[in-house]
C-alpha cells in the first residue's frame, strides 16, 4: 500500500510481505512449537488485560462532524467512469484492498445516514460494474493494483501491465470481507456479488490452510505465503466467511511469541525479517479492522488490548502521542510501518524493504480514531484531540509527525474510510452485527 517502491502495492495491507514460501514454513517448525509451548497458557493475560471493547453508544455531534470530513474523501477522489474511487487522493491507481476499504466506508456512511439509500446503491452499484469488468492477473484472480480511469492492469507506479504482477490474497482477504458485509446488510445485492465471485478462482489464495499471493517474475509465476501476525488473521477471518480452508492462518498461536514493550507483554510474530525476507510489525490496524467489521473473538481481544495499552504506556513514559500504524507518507520513502515491535526492535518504523526510518515517526490519524472508538479511554480521546486542524476539503491527512507535531499532509482512501468505519462502530457496532 507507494508510489514508489511500495506506495500501491497493498495500501493497508501486508500481502507485499510475503515471501515464506512452503519450504520456509516447514522450516519454521521447531521454533513455532517452542512459541507454542510458551504460548499454552495464551488466555490467562486475558484476565488482567482490563480493556474491553465499548458497546454501541450513540455518535455526538464531533462524531458526526468527523465523519463528514472523511466522506469528503469519496466524494472528491471517486472516479465517474468507472465508479472506482482513488486510493490516495488525485492518483489514478489502486488496489483490491483499497477498494474493499471504499465499499465498507459505502456501508458505513449509508448505515449513519451521511448518505441516503438511492446514493448507496448508485455507487455500489457502479463499483460493482467496474469489478465485473477488470481483468484476472493469470485469468484467475484480481491483480494488485489497477487505473481506476481505465480499469487496466497496471504496476505499482501505474504504468499498465498487459499482464498483470500478481494477486495479494490479503487484498482479496479484504474485499471478500466488504461483500459479505454489503450482503448481509444488504441481501438484495447478493446475486450480483455470487455472481463476480463465481468468475474469481478464489480456491488459488489458499493452500494447506494459509494464504497465498501470486507474483510475476519474468515468466514465471511464483506463489508466496501471505500475512504476518494480525493481518494474517484477519485476512483468514474474511476468506474463511467464504467457505475457504484457511484453518492454520486463522490463529496466531504458531506463530505467537510474548516481548516486553514499554513494560507491557505484547504479541510478536516468531518469523524474522532476516530469516524470510518480510518485515513482521506488530501494529493498530488489524485489529481494529476486525473489531469494526466481526468484532473481536478472544484471541484478538488479548492481542488488541496488549497493542493498546502498549501505546498507552509509551506516552506515559515519554510524553509523546503514540499511536501506530502503516501509513503513507507525503515524503520518501512515501510509506512506513509504524510498530509496537518490528524485526527485534522496540517502536520500530520500517519500509516494505525492512530500513528503519525512526525520525519520521508519526501519529496515525486512523489508529487514533479507531483505538478512541473501540475502547473510549482518556488517553484515546486525547490522542484524537491531536488530531484537530487536519481535516481538509478531501478528507482526513494521513497524522502528525511525532518529531516537530507538523501535518503528514498525504490523504488517503484508508484512513477515511476507518474513520467512517470507527464512527459507525461507536454509533451501531460492528458492520457485520447488525
Amino acid at each position: 500500500m507507494t508510489m514508489q517502491s511500495r506506495r500501491f502495492n497493498n495500501l493497508g495491507s501486508l500481502a507485499f510481505v510475503g515471501g515464506l514460501g512452503l519450504a520456509a514454513a516447514f522450516a519454521l517448525f521447531s521454533e513455532t512449537n517452542m512459541a507454542m509451548i510458551k504460548a499454552r497458557d495464551f488466555l490467562e493475560p486475558m484476565q488482567s488485560a482490563g480493556l474491553v471493547a465499548q458497546p454501541a453508544r450513540g455518535i455526538t455531534e464531533e462524531d458526526l462532524a468527523a465523519a463528514r470530513v472523511a466522506w469528503r474523501y469519496f466524494e472528491a477522489n471517486v472516479r465517474p467512469e468507472t465508479g472506482l474511487v482513488d486510493s490516495v487522493s488525485g492518483f489514478a491507481s489502486t488496489t483490491l484492498w483499497d477498494q474493499g476499504s471504499h465499499l465498507l466506508a459505502l456501508v458505513s456512511a449509508n448505515g449513519i445516514d451521511l448518505i441516503d439509500d438511492a446514493q448507496f446503491h448508485e455507487r455500489v452499484s457502479a463499483m460493482l460494474s467496474a469489478l465485473e469488468e477488470i481483468p484476472l492477473f493469470d485469468g484467475r484472480l484480481p491483480n494488485k493494483v489497477y487505473d481506476t480511469t481505465t480499469l487496466q492492469m497496471v504496476t505499482y507506479d501505474n504504468t499498465p501491465s498487459p499482464d498483470g504482477i500478481g494477486w495479494s490474497a490479503l487484498d482479496l482477504g479484504r474485499m471478500l470481507m466488504a461483500f459479505r458485509v454489503l450482503e448481509m446488510k444488504h441481501p438484495e445485492t447478493g446475486p450480483r456479488v455470487r455472481a463476480l465471485l463465481a468468475r474469481w478462482d478464489l480456491a488459488a489464495m489458499a493452500d494447506q490452510g494459509r494464504l497465498y499471493g501470486a507474483a510475476r517474475e519474468g515468466e514465471e509465476i511464483r506463489y508466496l505465503q501471505e500475512g504476518r501476525i494480525g493481518y494474517e488473521q484477519y485476512g483468514a477471518r474474511a476468506a474463511a466467511l467464504w467457505g475457504l480452508d484457511v484453518l492454520e492462518a486463522s490463529s496466531a498461536r504458531t506463530i505467537l511469541n510474548w516481548t516486553e514493550v514499554s513494560d507491557v507483554d505484547v504479541p510478536v510474530d516468531i518469523r524474522r525479517a532476516q530469516d524470510f525476507g518480510a518485515i513482521t510489525p506488530t501494529l493498530s490496524e488489524p485489529y481494529l479492522l476486525q473489531a469494526f467489521e466481526l468484532g473481536l473473538n478472544s484471541e484478538s481481544a488479548l492481542l488488541a488490548s496488549r497493542i493498546y495499552e502498549a501505546q498507552e504506556a509509551r506516552f506515559e513514559r515519554t510524553g509523546a502521542i503514540t499511536m501506530v500504524s502503516e501509513d503513507h507518507i507525503d515524503q520518501a520513502p512515501h510509506f512506513l510501518y509504524g510498530s509496537v515491535f518490528s524485526n527485534g526492535q522496540p517502536w520500530a518504523v520500517v519500509s516494505e524493504a525492512g530500513e528503519q526510518f525512526d525520525e519520521l515517526r508519526a501519529v496515525s490519524l486512523k489508529a487514533a480514531f479507531g483505538w478512541d472508538a473501540l475502547f473510549g479511554t482518556e488517553y484515546s480521546q486525547a490522542a484524537r484531540s491531536h488530531m484537530a486542524g487536519l481535516e481538509g476539503p478531501d478528507g482526513w491527512a494521513a497524522g502528525r509527525y511525532e518529531s516537530d507535531g507538523r501535518a503528514n499532509t498525504i490523504v488517503t482512501l484508508n484512513t477515511n474510510a476507518v474513520v467512517l468505519e470507527a464512527v459507525h462502530y461507536i454509533a451501531k457496532g460492528p458492520l457485520a452485527g447488525h
